[in-house]
């Protein structure tokens, strides 16, 4: 049984419950529901519970233990070769999954059957796999492809002893949620602890996020610096990844040019990102603002690869040709300058937008009793809105700071790759998160500093916004009392 039809299978029988809790209720009471503690929907809601928590929790437990238990077995029948280290193990098990997905693929699509399925050997196995869209690298051992037919064939076994214990949990929750509807069953607040628990849970997702985001990024750092000395990769001047040995992997001239490029976009995102909103906020009229935030916001919409085009094919060349050759400052479309403008057009309507609701959560009364006392509404904007407004203001901003330091397409198409220290902004240059997507490209070893460095940068990047966001929200919180 396949998952939806196994949820809908769940959903059916949540919804009799419902119907069968609600009408055992009724008639307990003979049909006066004053006689029952709760309301007669609670009792159905209630069963749906029932049948919904238990038959749900049952489902995501097996789909969290059963591909740890399954890889445990299939890992331990493959030959101590495939399984050196864990980096090793992980891709052989990788393989073995690919291959597994790419069998039942065939399967389905009638190119394989199951006697043919059992006698296929790993010389014809890449061709049939590349017909049904399923592309392998090269050709796979004769253990991988054993393996990959006993971790399909447990996977169906897995699959229908899934479908059995969630029904049967399901089963049986129908039969308590319509047995617990008595008269004296307290089912309101039996489905508000339900509900309150579900709401927990549901707040706690973040916060276990970025618990798991955090770890992951920790672990895989630490075991970088065990390989390559910490005071070489915060304080070298070259960053030089050579995957055969001997590499500079200083991290200075990424935080330079990471840095550089949020400068640029914010002293274009800032000034007309801050100017539209108070023309919006203070000057615009109702109709005109109607029409123009929705047109200003439509830019954040546009995907940041369309950036990167118009940063490549537009602003680069405009640049290059405009102001870089005739100043004798370069030759080249792609520069800081390309990629700091797109990403502050692209953060443009992420402070207009923010800014503006700022401005307009600034009582009414404030910009009454300036104007009472004579000041002209440039000056009740300058003198009394804005400083009211600024906390507010200063953290969108360091937020669309924190948005810039983390792009990443727009300064591959716009900037460059070139890890180096310069003034000059019409220079190439390149930052943290485009070497974080190369170090992790291609056919890589996880074992190889070269590769467990980008782990590094993302803990770096992660500390340095983090930073920013929490200096953001202490300057809104400081300084908002004084205006309430």
């Amino acid at each position: 049984m396949s998952a939806l039809m196994l949820l809908a299978a769940v959903l059916v029988l949540a919804v009799a419950a419902f119907f069968l809790a609600r009408q055992r209720a009724l008639v307990s009471v003979q049909g006066n529901p004053r006689l029952l503690h709760s309301l007669p929907g609670y009792y159905g809601w209630f069963g749906v519970t029932a049948v919904l928590v238990p038959s749900l929790a049952a489902l995501v437990l097996w789909l969290i233990a059963q591909p740890l238990v399954l890889e445990a077995r299939i890992s331990s029948a493959l030959p101590a070769t495939l399984t050196a280290d864990s980096a090793q193990a992980e891709l052989t098990l990788a393989d073995v999954r690919r291959v597994a997905d790419g069998l039942e693929i065939a399967v389905a699509q009638g190119v394989l059957t199951e006697t043919e399925l059992t006698t296929i050997d790993s010389g014809t196995l890449r061709a049939t796999l590349g017909s049904v869209g399923v592309a392998l690298a090269e050709d796979v051992s004769p253990e991988v492809l054993a393996a990959a037919r006993d971790y399909r064939s447990q996977s169906q076994w897995g699959a229908a002893g899934r479908a059995a214990l969630v029904l049967a949990v399901a089963v049986l929750g129908v039969f308590w949620g319509v047995r617990q509807a008595r008269p004296d069953f307290r089912a309101r607040t039996q489905v508000e602890r339900v509900i309150l628990a579900l709401l927990i849970t549901a707040s706690s997702i973040a916060v276990l996020t970025t618990v798991g985001i955090v770890w992951s990024m920790v672990s895989e750092t630490f075991d970088f610096f065990a390989k390559y000395p910490a005071r070489d990769f915060f304080f070298s001047l070259t960053w030089s990844p050579n995957f055969r040995g001997g590499s500079d992997l200083g991290i200075l001239p990424l935080i330079w040019g990471t840095l550089y490029i949020t400068l640029v976009s914010m002293l274009v995102a800032v000034p007309i990102g801050l100017f539209a909103a108070i023309y919006l906020a203070e000057y615009a009229s109702k109709r005109l603002r109607n029409w123009v935030k929705p047109l200003i916001e439509m830019i954040a919409g546009i995907p940041t690869v369309v950036f990167g085009i118009f940063a490549l094919v537009t602003v680069g060349p405009a640049l290059r040709d405009w102001f870089a050759e005739p100043l004798g400052l370069g030759n080249s479309g792609s520069s800081v300058m390309t990629a700091g403008i797109v990403i502050g057009i692209l953060n443009i309507p992420f402070i207009s937008s923010l800014s503006d609701d700022i401005i307009n959560a600034v009582p009414q009364s404030l910009r009454d009793g300036s104007l009472g006392l004579g000041a002209t509404k440039s000056e009740t904007v300058k003198q009394v809105v804005l400083p009211a407004a600024l906390p507010g203001i200063v953290g969108a901003i360091l937020m669309a700071a924190s948005r810039a330091i983390g792009e990443t397409m727009i300064v591959v198409m716009g900037a460059g790759a070139a890890a180096k220290l310069s003034l000059n902004p019409f220079e190439a240059m390149t930052t943290m998160t485009v070497k974080i997507v190369g170090q992790l490209t291609g056919d890589t070893d996880f074992a190889a500093p070269e590769t467990l460095v980008a782990f590094a940068l993302g803990m770096t990047l992660f500390v340095i916004t983090l930073g920013l966001n929490i200096f953001a929200l202490w300057v809104v919180r400081k300084y908002r009392e004084q205006y309430e």
